[in-house]
């Protein structure tokens, strides 16, 4: 009988990998005044995913381990940079009471929206040439420049940024897949931000 264990491979250590800095930037923002290494946990998170579908295709795989490997990367992008932002941003800044933090859960749960939205329409588009709306990583490093501030001063700057990424991820904007400069340059953003937040 085959279990959900026969489908472990070494393949995906990368995508485990960011689900860890993700449960890590959750742990931090729970953690008193740690709001900034949440921020450097994302962007790791996000630096690990950028790079895991090529570590992944230096293995070889079976049809099966591929795909589960693309379900995996998805499952984990949801933690990584829909559910732990928002717990971050919440450790950031704790939404007030009343209308307000009202207003601040309803835009969270449009940003959760648009990221398993985005990520549901990816898993079933065939065009691997492009990204469609703003890629969920990138959302996660606009977290995290959001986090370089301990207690930023507008109150209305998360539900904004939740409201404006929910937005970016789920409309038709067409996107080039970034080549080595690009990739490059995405890269060194993840690398500093998290050199800066976990010094």
């Amino acid at each position: 009988m085959r279990a959900p264990i026969h489908d472990l491979h070494v393949a995906n250590l990368l995508t485990y990998g960011s689900l860890a800095a993700a449960l890590a930037a959750v742990a931090a923002g729970l953690g008193s005044g740690a709001a900034a290494a949440a921020g450097g946990w994302l962007a790791l998170a996000a630096l690990l995913d950028t790079f895991d579908g090529r570590f992944a295709r230096c293995f070889h795989r079976s049809p099966r381990q591929r795909r589960v490997g693309r379900e995996l990367d998805s499952l984990v992008d949801v933690c990584a940079f829909g559910v732990a932002p928002v717990a971050a941003a919440a450790a950031a800044a704790p939404p007030s009471g009343g209308p307000a933090a009202a207003i601040w859960w309803a835009s969270a749960f449009a940003y959760l929206g648009a990221v398993v939205t985005r990520l549901g329409f990816y898993n079933v588009e065939a065009d691997d040439s492009r990204f469609v709306g703003l890629p969920s990583p990138a959302a996660a490093l606009i977290w995290s420049t959001y986090l370089l501030w301990p207690a930023p001063s507008w109150p209305w700057l998360a539900p904004a940024l939740f409201l404006a990424c929910g937005l970016a991820m789920v409309a038709p904007l067409a996107i080039p897949r970034p080549r080595a400069p690009g990739l490059a340059a995405f890269a060194l953003w993840a690398v500093a931000l998290a050199s800066w937040h976990l010094r």
